[in-house]
């Protein structure tokens, strides 16, 4: 502690510069500060600091497995996010000077590299805006923050101390029974499962915080109820979708939307009181939406649209511009590219023209090369095993080829199979066209070529994310706007690095090897492993293979062909 201070003492008053003399690691008493990266000025990106604990005291079961560990480690995550908020004075001085921070979680429980929990330490990564006065140092305010603060930041986060162990255990059990049901699905014939009293909607629609007053309970219809014995909750009942082709209806502004997102982050853990901690999903599924706009490379979407006018082949389609319809279509074949057993579809967001085409259409229209959605869904289901939930309004017609029917009323689910039954007698839909697939296949493969993309930016290299929904490639910004399925920027941060480590490569691959070369490195080494890094790479979090994928088939520089080659 004495040689931080006397460092600190020594360049009072000096250029800000002078804070690189404090590179290196301290001995704090309890803890080890390690100062892995000094900020150029104050209104440069932040430092990174390590607070690392000399041993770790906490009940080994809080992180006795894998599971448990990565809830704990979120855990601790937030407790830090809390005290940091309570305890540090915030700005004070020139640029960034005074902030102190760690990633701020959302409401899903992920792996991230915020916060590493060892037998022998339990260490938080943090930003730390150095503070200054103009541009020298303020060494009276490094004190306070890192003498003062900091120590305090320890005592009442990483330590049992300054813990509720019982909010930890709650927190870590939570995480671990979700895990747990989610793994069974496959075995009780279910692809989602919505737990009896789930809370279900958001605050709004820019906010993932569960909506207070007005909220009504999840209730499962008896038809659909399920009971399930969880390894620290006991027996848990709620509504199971089984695997097969499933229709939500029901009239505007009644929750069918809001049960299809429920179900589209199901495929994450929820941290206890969110309200959707007892929903749980495949956790492959994939929401598809039409992305009128997007580019597309090399993409088989043969099995849905069939030959363009011209004779323009698609069985590896490009465009710089996709309509809705064929936009929908890539990002089926792509979900299906990358592995999927769930597909959550809403008719708001889809191409018309794509999900239904009625009789009277086909009958004026003859020449039409796309293969509606709703002739799709069950040879999915019966040739691949790959299960759909459709959410509709408007479209009768799909009553034909569901499995089952879910009817929204006032935020309630009750099942409408049977009513569904007598509805297609008394209304029957004309006879379905004699060129409606009889099985599906999967879309073929694709070789991207890493030379496509290009990291370039003047005379450095980029590869990072620029918030949620934007990863900047060198002079190429990437739109993820449409990925509803990412949690978090931290997701999006490690894909941008990822797709930097296989672009600078500079080989062609398959799609799917790139998405496991990445995520297979990260499962033995952790997120540490996703790049190079200047400092440690606290602001990670563990993005699925479907988004890794779904990003790389967004770079517009993109080159990729479903026959192969380099």
């Amino acid at each position: 502690m004495q040689r931080l201070r006397s460092t600190l003492d020594r360049i009072d008053r000096k250029g800000y510069g002078a804070y690189g003399d404090l590179r290196g690691s301290y001995d704090l008493g309890p803890f080890t500060l390690f100062v892995d990266r000094v900020q150029r000025d104050p209104f440069a990106p932040p430092s990174l600091v390590r607070a690392r604990t000399k041993e770790n005291r906490f009940d080994n079961a809080l992180f006795g497995n894998g599971v448990r560990r990565v809830a704990f480690e979120d855990f601790l995550t937030r407790a830090v996010e809390r005290a940091l908020r309570r305890i540090v004075r915030g700005n004070r001085g020139s640029g960034g000077s005074g902030r102190m921070e760690i990633q701020r979680p959302s409401q899903v429980v992920l792996p991230r590299s915020s916060m590493v929990v060892e037998d022998g330490y339990v260490e938080a990564r943090m930003a730390v805006g150095l503070p200054a006065r103009g541009r020298s140092v303020d060494a009276r305010a490094a004190r306070e923050m890192l003498l003062e603060e900091l120590p305090e930041v320890v005592r009442g986060a990483l330590v049992p101390e300054g813990v509720d162990e019982g909010a930890a255990r709650r927190h870590v059990e939570t995480v671990e029974d979700a895990d747990g049901l989610r793994k069974r699905l496959p075995e009780l014939g279910l692809v989602a499962f919505v737990a009896d009293g789930a809370m279900l909607p958001r605050e709004s629609g820019a906010s993932d915080l569960p909506l207070g007053d007005g909220a009504v309970p999840f209730a499962s219809p008896e038809e659909y109820r399920v009971s399930v014995e969880l390894t620290n909750g006991g027996e848990v009942s709620g509504m199971g979708i089984p695997e097969g082709v499933t229709l939500v209806v029901g009239g505007g502004f009644h929750g069918k939307s809001t049960l299809l997102s429920a179900l589209s982050w199901g495929v994450y853990d929820h941290v206890p009181g969110d309200g959707r901690e007892g929903v749980v999903t495949r956790p492959d599924a994939v929401k598809i939406r039409a992305e009128d706009g997007r580019s597309v490379a090399g993409v088989d979407i043969s099995g849905m649209i069939g030959a363009l006018p011209g004779g323009r082949a698609t069985t590896s389609f490009s465009t710089p511009n996709a309509s809705g319809s064929t936009s929908q279509a890539a990002n089926i074949a792509e979900a299906l590219e990358i592995g999927t057993s769930l597909l959550l579809v809403d008719e708001d967001t889809s191409a018309t023209n794509f999900m239904i085409r009625d009789e009277r259409m086909r009958e004026l229209v003859r020449k039409e090369p796309i293969s509606p959605f709703i002739d799709l869904v069950r040879p999915l289901y019966e040739s691949m095993g790959v299960s759909t939930v459709v959410v509709v309004g408007g479209v009768g017609d799909y009553l034909d080829v569901a499995d089952r029917v879910i009817l929204m009323e006032d935020y309630a689910p009750r099942d409408a199979t049977a009513r569904a039954r007598e509805v297609r007698e008394a209304f029957p839909a004309g006879v379905p066209p004699a060129t409606a697939p009889a099985d599906a296949r999967a879309p073929r493969g694709r070789r991207v070529r890493a030379s496509s993309i290009d990291l370039r930016r003047g005379k450095r290299e980029t590869a990072r994310g620029k918030g949620l929904h934007t990863i900047e490639l060198g002079r190429e910004r990437v739109d993820l706007s449409y990925l509803e399925q990412l949690a978090e920027a931290g997701q999006t941060e490690a894909v941008a690095r990822a797709i930097g480590e296989f672009a600078a490569g500079n080989e062609s691959r398959e799609v799917a090897e790139v998405v496991r070369g990445a995520l297979d490195a990260v499962g033995e080494n952790g997120l540490d492993a996703l790049g190079s890094f200047k400092g440690h790479p606290g602001e990670l979090s563990l993005p699925r293979p479907q988004e890794v994928a779904a990003t790389i088939n967004r770079i517009r520089s993109l080159e990729a062909s479903a026959e192969g080659g380099r």
